[in-house]
């Protein structure tokens, strides 16, 4: 690696740069994440929380080299993926995430570029470089110098491994060191995060996660060469998932950031819905993300903005944030009600829906202004693995502590009610906000079930639909099954989405690269029904081959029996069909019977 700069980085020291490093920090895509917060506006809540993508990129190309070079990585492959590192946010937009929500929340501003529509800040920065980087003629010449490679070629390997495409890389573990469980990325921004926000995320010990980590075949997973180390090993990945935790609760879900965010995308969202012609909404939209930086979006709407979002902005710029006037969490939702609103939350057009109606109900009903914000914790870690003995495992099925974390992180939701009258905020009572959520959040999961086929409910039906077959009850008791093992239900599911009549309702897609069929996306989403107090999760011991582990045994509660009935009459046909299909292989189910007291399970 010929060097080209060094910079002082205030977590990693002295940062070597390459010269080809220091050819891409010195191009426009670069330049501009000089001039866009790592953490949007969260300066407001946080004074000193005014650090850069920029300096993420350079911090998260030092932590890949770190990675690199602990998993003895050849030296050209250690050098693609600092590349990789150095360039995986260019396709970040201005303020970063706050307004990157505008892409799911309005799916009509998405652009379409090369017959593809742009749906995430991934899709810019794969984009990105695989277009913009070739062709500076200087970067060219370096990397079929360096490289002896097409540039062409080169950067459509760095764009896959910067945006974590394993499917597409012929070196899947190249992609998971970038953007991975346990990744380069996700590393730095908690630790620089935590130093630039003065929030402690739990101690983060980077040395001992990079030391930990080995590869086990294609993959990147956590071991040790004894007991110790293993355990060790165990503890870094703990302390990842406790910064995650305390990252969404202490800096995410502050309600000051919270209230800033909602001001900064209702005065953007007002600008734009004020544009009188969609081509040029969706090109400025674009430009968000490929050329604007935080000032420019500022400018963007004071010059196109009506005067409410131009009142917003100028609040903004003199502090001048909306209060919180009430707060709803995890805690003071009910099950059902919290379900349904992480739901909405993550399908962003009905959040914006929510938000809006909610708002425009409150402001009628107390004559004043009111600001909805409805946020939850999202990236729950689904593939971590770890090495104990001559085994590998999942990190979950060896922590108790991780596994706890995991549902955490799932069931984290923040509902803010915004406003700047104190006299309106004294008569709010939040029993009466909590029934008018009640009333709205049906009427928008309906919104969403017109739209797509909800997964996550699928899952929730076949859960409902095992209760049903197998349970029974009388007068002082009831009798439910205990499905025993969370391979169960992978079975299960992969055998429903090979069904033409289910294969949308549950549309997962499985792999066998651990040994029997796993999904990521259907392990978060049992973890959320989990977390959301409908099924409930029991831990069992067990003993294989001289190894102690764990394995996941799931019961459904009786809020989940409650929204199971309610969810079961928009699904009637394809009830029909788990069912038909449940009975006819129930004798291969796996399960316990648990007699539980009537008064104790439904109370």
């Amino acid at each position: 690696m010929q060097l080209g700069a060094t910079v002082h980085d205030p977590l990693h020291g002295h940062v070597h740069i390459s010269r080809l490093e220091s050819m891409l920090t010195s191009t426009r895509e670069m330049q501009r994440l000089r001039r866009i917060q790592q953490l949007g506006l969260a300066d407001i809540a946080f004074p000193g929380a005014n650090h850069t993508r920029y300096e993420h990129s350079i911090g998260t190309m030092q932590v890949a080299n770190m990675m690199g070079h602990a998993l003895g990585l050849e030296e050209r492959d250690i050098q693609k993926v600092r590349v990789a590192a150095l360039l995986h946010d260019v396709g970040h937009s201005a303020f970063s995430h706050s307004v990157e929500a505008v892409l799911a929340r309005n799916p009509a501003y998405m652009p379409v570029i090369e017959g593809e529509r742009f749906s995430s800040h991934e899709m810019f920065t794969n984009y990105i470089i695989k277009h913009n980087f070739p062709k500076y003629d200087n970067i060219a010449n370096e990397v079929t110098a360096v490289f002896d490679t097409d540039v062409h070629e080169f950067f459509s390997e760095i764009s896959d491994m910067a945006t974590g495409n394993i499917e597409r890389s012929l070196k899947p573990y190249l992609s998971q060191i970038v953007s991975g469980d346990i990744d380069a990325d996700r590393i730095d921004f908690l630790v620089r995060d935590s130093y630039h926000t003065g929030v402690s995320l739990g101690l983060i010990d980077v040395e001992q996660i990079v030391d930990s980590l080995t590869l086990h075949g294609d993959r990147v997973v956590l071991g040790g060469h004894d007991s110790y180390s293993e355990d060790m090993a165990l503890a870094a990945a703990e302390s990842m998932l406790i910064a995650r935790s305390h990252h969404y609760s202490a800096i995410i879900h502050n309600p000051v950031t919270q209230s800033v965010r909602a001001m900064l995308l209702r005065a953007l969202e007002d600008t734009l819905g004020g544009m009188e012609e969609q081509h040029e909404v969706v090109l400025a939209v674009s430009e968000f993300f490929t050329i604007f930086n935080d000032g420019d979006l500022l400018e963007f709407i004071r010059q196109h903005g009506p005067t409410s979002a131009n009142n917003l902005l100028q609040r903004i710029r003199e502090g001048r944030i909306c209060r919180t006037a009430l707060r709803f969490n995890q805690q003071s939702l009910k099950p059902g009600v919290r379900m349904a609103l992480s739901t909405i939350a993550r399908y962003g057009a009905a959040k914006q829906m929510f938000e809006h109606e909610l708002s425009r109900r409150l402001t009628q009903h107390y004559g004043v202004p009111v600001l909805i914000d409805l946020s939850v914790a999202k990236g729950v870690p689904k593939s971590t693995r770890i090495i104990k003995g001559d085994d590998e495992h999942f990190l979950y099925d060896e922590s108790a502590l991780a596994n706890g974390l995991v549902r955490l992180i799932s069931r984290q939701i923040s509902l803010c009610i915004f406003s700047n009258d104190v006299k309106a905020e004294q008569k709010m009572d939040a029993g009466e906000i909590l029934e008018r959520i009640e009333e709205l959040s049906p009427d928008l999961l309906r919104y969403i079930r017109n739209e797509k086929y909800l997964n996550i409910e699928g899952v929730m039906l076949v859960f409902y639909c095992l209760h049903n077959l197998f349970s029974q009850k009388d007068e002082l008791k009831v009798l439910i099954p205990r499905i025993r093992n969370i391979s169960c239900m992978y079975q299960l599911v992969e055998g429903f989405a090979k069904n033409k009549r289910l294969e949308n309702l549950l549309d997962y897609r499985f792999h066998d690269r651990y040994g029997f069929p796993y999904s990521d996306s259907l392990f978060e989403d049992i973890q959320k029904l989990v977390a959301m107090g409908l099924v409930d999760e029991d831990l069992r011991y067990y003993d294989k081959n001289g190894h102690w582990a764990q394995r996941y045994e799931y019961v459904l509660t009786a809020e989940g029996v409650k929204y199971g009935e309610n969810i079961a009459q928009y699904y009637q046909k394809e009830m029909e069909h788990i069912t038909d299909y449940l009975t006819r292989h129930k004798h291969g189910i796996p399960r316990d019977m648990v007699c539980i007291n009537n008064v104790r399970y439904y109370r």
